[in-house]
């Protein structure tokens, strides 16, 4: 029998056939139900719920199976797996289900984890998908009254995936009303009030498969024409960030328990309503009132015709990549999976960073080139990883040079940008030193191309900051660096790298102190990036040194690959967005707002044109 991931890889199909559907219908229409970013965005939310989930099965099964081998009340599988047993179980599913929905509006802890399913400002099947991924850290408690009725978990189990199943249809503007059917179930007309944030629709209809819950508790509201729905939440996402997504409410959460000055305060923001915080804290850190005008304008940062096709592609990727991943998950190590897992999990960081305009499109193929190198040297796919290895710091520097032609100095080659030259320049020569470390008896050759990086790097905060601003870092980093040596010397390392080694260790100690006292002199968000990318350097050259001649340890490929591409990568980011600091330029961003049923969004030339005139004005920014 298929596990629930592989029925959910056996769905996929349908449910991008639906999408697709509903997509043509509402073209036919006159109103174009999707917008390609929030529509990525969704889906892999729920591509990102549903790989998490193979790590908190424990929470969701094995708990309920745990608490049914203890506490069952009564215990007949025979009636629990005949037709009349199915159907009970299916209705005390739903009815848990009603009262987890309705308290995870109710609770501010519980509506941390659900609020990612209303954060869309679109209301069609996609949104469906957007799921949490840390719902079943208490979400698991509310079903534990069918345990101690008698229901098998494997019962438990299917009942809930029909009633998850059954949920996906009701997301959709495109079926109206449908009479009697919306008296007794949850339709695509109840639910839309349920995902709306205007004041008469907010918390109601809660129902999964039946709406007679939200009848027979007071929570019923139906549709009113004369009020169209606005959807999200109050206190707009703002981002395509899949992490961002399942952590802000969270985050808010622990800012205000933070700074309650009443103990009972710190534990009631926890448990009290969502919005409800302490009177201190609301005097002291105000937000908005809630506006829903506000709320029709739809968050639409401008994406090229270039970054569109970048979206669309990856976004088979993922589906192809997630489908793999579900498919072999129960079979494979927990290690095995973890690894997949954060591949996964840095391409889809990446892809909603590209489309926010956080990155180029060029950085986040070098992000997922950098995790699947990691990732297939952790498993000893070589052939895979001597195509990827290289490959990132081949997107890396594309990245560097798709700014630096924007410039005057670059079609005249004269006076190069100085800033993009040095960059280029440490990046070219850790292209080469990859590549050495990856072929035999090469290591020599290698650690002289990192050694060059490294000293190109120093030039290259040295461009805007004095020598070493912050003299404590110097020391610290100095001190840090002697003590690694010294563990070499004692681990044995070789005599004839002795003098080597301690070139390269008096480098990347300098490097990282440069970079610290860069950023305590310049004090900016993109300064501090690159800081902590020099110290992520070196953390994976402490690593690798350990591994190599102190003590090899299982999981080294693993830590010390995806360590040296966090600190290439930090660096690279945070380096080229200083210009944009520096300037005060933003990602354009192309506003729609709902008029009734009508969205308008600016169009692709707008954006682009736009997205052309900032690279250019970067560009510039990294000259003298």
């Amino acid at each position: 029998m298929p596990s629930p991931s592989q029925i959910i890889v056996f769905a996929t199909p349908a449910f991008l056939l639906l999408i697709a559907l509903e997509w043509g219908v509402s073209l036919w229409r006159g109103r174009n139900a999707y917008r390609l970013a929030d529509a990525v965005s969704s889906i892999s939310l729920g591509m990102l719920s549903q790989t998490s989930a193979v790590f908190t099965q424990l929470l969701r099964i094995g708990l309920y199976t745990l608490a049914f081998d203890h506490v069952a009340l009564w215990r007949n599988d025979a009636f629990w797996t005949s037709i009349p047993g199915w159907l009970l179980a299916l209705l005390l599913y739903d009815f848990c289900y009603y009262w987890l929905h309705r308290m995870g509006h109710e609770v501010a802890v519980l509506w941390a984890a659900h609020a990612v399913h209303h954060q869309s400002q679109d209301y069609n099947l996609s949104t469906a998908l957007r799921q949490t991924s840390s719902g079943a850290l208490l979400g698991w408690l509310f079903y534990l009254p069918m345990a101690l009725a008698g229901v098998p978990p494997l019962v438990f189990a299917i009942v809930g995936l029909i009633d998850l199943l059954y949920q996906f249809w009701v997301h959709t503007e495109q079926v109206r009303r449908l009479g009697w059917f919306d008296r007794w179930f949850c339709a695509p007309s109840n639910h839309r009030v349920h995902h709306a944030v205007n004041d008469c629709y907010l918390d109601r209809n809660y129902g999964g498969i039946l709406i007679v819950w939200d009848r027979m508790f007071g929570t019923f509201k139906p549709e009113d024409d004369s009020e169209p729905c606005v959807y999200g939440t109050r206190g707009l996402l703002q981002s395509w960030d899949p992490l961002w997504a399942n952590a802000v409410v969270y985050r808010q959460l622990v800012h205000d328990s933070w700074h309650a000055r009443r103990w009972g305060d710190k534990l009631r923001v926890w448990l009290k309503p969502p919005g409800w915080r302490p009177a201190d804290v609301a005097q002291r850190f105000p937000r908005p009132a809630f506006d829903l005008d506000a709320h029709r304008v739809l968050y639409a940062p401008g994406m090229e015709r270039g970054l569109r096709w970048f979206a669309g592609l990856q976004f088979v990727a993922l589906i192809a990549g997630v489908s793999l991943f579900l498919w072999h998950a129960d079979q494979s190590s927990t290690a095995r999976n973890a690894l997949w897992f954060a591949v996964l999990l840095a391409c889809q960081w990446a892809l909603g960073a590209a489309m926010q305009g956080r990155i180029s499109l060029w950085l986040a193929l070098a992000i997922e080139a950098g995790a699947l190198a990691t990732a297939t040297a952790a498993l000893d796919m070589l052939h895979w990883h001597w195509l990827f290895k290289p490959l990132t710091m081949v997107f890396a520097l594309i990245a560097v040079m798709q700014l630096w032609r924007g410039s005057t100095a670059f079609s005249a080659l004269a006076k190069p940008a100085r800033g993009a030259c040095w960059l280029a320049a440490a990046l070219a020569a850790s292209l080469a030193g990859d590549v050495f470390l990856m072929l035999p008896d090469l290591f020599i050759p290698g650690l002289a191309s990192f050694l060059l990086a490294h000293l190109a790097y120093i030039v290259l905060l040295r461009q805007d900051a004095p020598w070493f601003a912050h003299r404590p870092s110097l020391a610290a980093t100095l001190a840090l660096g002697a003590g690694m040596y010294a563990v070499l010397w004692q681990g044995g390392l070789p005599a004839a790298l002795r003098l080597p080694v301690a070139a390269y260790v008096l480098v990347i100690a300098l490097m990282a102190a440069q970079a610290l006292g860069r950023a305590r002199h310049l004090g900016s968000k993109a300064a501090w990036q690159v800081a902590m990318g020099a110290c992520f350097f070196m953390a994976s050259d402490s690593l690798l040194a350990i591994n190599r001649f102190v003590q090899p340890f299982d999981g080294a490929q693993a830590g010390v690959l995806s360590t040296y591409y966090a600190a290439q990568l930090l660096i690279v980011q945070g380096w080229l967005a200083r210009g944009a600091s520096t300037s005060g330029l933003t990602r354009s961003s192309s506003q729609g707002t709902i008029e009734g049923s009508h969205f308008q969004e600016s169009s692709v030339d707008s954006a682009s044109s736009t997205s052309d005139k900032q690279r250019a004005a970067m560009a510039s920014l990294l000259a003298d």
